[in-house]
């Protein structure tokens, strides 16, 4: 009887005429080349980390952090083109092989390039200019989103090709069936102009307090096909941008001031002498106020009201925080108050009179016929 090797599968030719062993030292190979280049990006991140700290800038250190992965496969596909050329595999392996490293690497690379401009556009947000400029904010992020879907459709072209499918063929009937995806997807495009005329218009921007027909709330976040906006009530609602860019839209973030607007009652009671003391003491409050804009006071009688002497009152205040405008009018509001009281008369408030008359005949005694 004629025993059968075990090991004997290790020296037999398989697929793409690799023997049994080297099947099973690929895995092996491969993780090796993996932990060598966590190890070489680890060094290398050290060593450029060390010149980027001598340097005032801040974007390089950024990108270090960010390029720890693509280092890391990187490197591996790097060890790993060197393990295949050492090792000389049969030529139908080794171009198998060296294709699909070639096509990892460009994966990488558009990786790196993609994490780049999401650098790029976190430390031009964070710049003095930007910072000035405030409106570019949000055309800033929208413009990094293109530039990162720009990098994909580039970077599958590249993969595509790399792998040897026809690209030539691809893009053309990309060309032919451009127009049926144009139409097919029109809402779609009509969003992403929409977005890009918002951006250019800087009608409105994250974080903005906005009326867009009757929806209040603050704009959460400006996307390539909507914008969600938070109201008071916490609910978010979403809204094409194709339609937002025709829509009636009020921005409270760009006032450079704010309005104060009331009317104020007094009782009829009042003389002359007291209400031109009041009104006087009125504008005396509001000039005296550190943040009032000084053109467009207004203090003025307006008009003899059904129950009471209506004062018209209008100022505006130089802050752009709401909260600070609450505390400003609360304050004057108070000092209106004591203005009232110091002039001897007092606030008036609804009031309707009602006189009954008895009728004559509604008077006479029963019995006044038997008189």
């Amino acid at each position: 009887m004629r025993l059968i090797d075990p090991t004997s599968f290790l020296f037999r030719p398989g697929p793409l005429e690799l023997l049994g062993w080297q099947w099973l030292a690929l895995p092996v190979a491969f993780l090796a080349a993996w932990l060598l280049g966590s190890l070489l990006s680890r060094v290398t991140r050290a060593l450029l980390g060390r010149a980027a700290r001598r340097t005032a800038t801040t974007w390089d250190d950024a990108m270090l952090a960010r390029m720890g992965s693509p280092l890391t496969v990187g490197w591996a596909i790097g060890v790993s083109r060197a393990v295949l050329a050492l090792w000389r595999l049969p030529d139908q392996a080794t171009a198998l092989f060296q294709r699909w490293l070639a096509a990892s690497a460009l994966v990488v690379f558009f990786w790196a390039l993609a994490r780049a401009v999401d650098v790029a556009r976190q430390n031009l947000a964070d710049s003095h200019w930007i910072r000035q400029r405030p409106a570019t904010r949000s055309l800033l992020q929208l413009g990094a989103k293109v530039a990162q879907l720009f990098l994909l459709a580039i970077g599958v072209v590249a993969l595509l090709s790399e792998l040897g499918y026809p690209v030539a063929s691809l893009v053309a009937g990309l060309g032919i069936g451009g127009l049926a995806v144009a139409l097919a997807a029109q809402k779609t495009l009509e969003n992403l102009f929409g977005a890009l005329a918002i951006g250019a218009d800087q009608i409105l921007r994250e974080g903005d307090f906005v009326r867009v027909d009757d929806v209040l709330g603050t704009v959460e976040t400006i996307g390539l096909r909507s914008t969600r906006i938070r109201t008071a009530e916490r609910t978010l609602i979403s809204i094409p941008n194709g339609k937002l860019a025709e829509m009636r839209i009020e921005s409270f973030a760009v006032r450079d001031r704010l309005r104060l607007a009331c009317t104020l009652p007094v009782v009829y009671g009042t003389t002359s002498e007291q209400l031109g003391q009041l009104l006087a003491a009125l504008e005396q409050v509001l000039r005296e106020h550190p943040k009032l804009w000084p053109e467009g006071v207004t203090v003025r009688l307006k008009e003899l009201g059904s129950s009471s002497l209506d004062i018209e009152i209008n100022a505006w205040f130089q802050t752009q925080d709401w909260d600070e405008f609450m505390l400003i009018r609360e304050q004057t509001f108070l000092r209106f108050l004591s203005a009232v009281e110091r002039a001897g008369t007092s606030l008036a408030f609804p009031t309707r009179s009602v006189h009954l008359v008895r009728d004559k005949a509604s008077r006479r005694p029963a019995n006044d016929a038997e008189l």
